[in-house]
């Protein structure tokens, strides 16, 4: 059963996690599949530039990763200072840098009206 994030990250206790993600069905992420011999080695410098422009942008140091074959590993750290500091404003401002911003969020005068 899922359950919500603010459940299961509790930032005052400790700022540090250990964040696993993997492939299913066989999938491969990076390497090679001995399978098929297909490559898709090319795709852990993406993974890696993803995760140094996301870190970025959000509030979150990376301490360490790891990008294996079908799945990657991060350790990652919570920058409180930095997140209790944002305004609102600054809080839209960063997620629209991920999604590219919705129209709300490009209308200056909608977040003048949202905050």
């Amino acid at each position: 059963m899922t359950s919500a994030r603010r459940t299961l990250i509790d930032p005052e206790s400790t700022p540090f996690y250990h964040i696993i993600n993997r492939c299913v069905r066989r999938a491969f992420l990076c390497g090679e599949d001995k399978l098929t011999g297909k490559s898709f080695e090319h795709r852990r410098g993406w993974i890696v530039e993803k995760i140094k422009a996301l870190s970025a942008i959000f509030c979150i140091d990376v301490c360490a990763y790891a990008v294996m074959n079908n799945h990657y590993h991060l350790v990652l750290k919570i920058d409180l200072d930095r997140a209790n500091s944002l305004s609102n404003r600054e809080v839209i401002e960063l997620w629209c840098k991920v999604t590219k911003g919705h129209d709300v969020g490009k209308d200056r005068t909608a977040i003048s009206f949202v905050l």
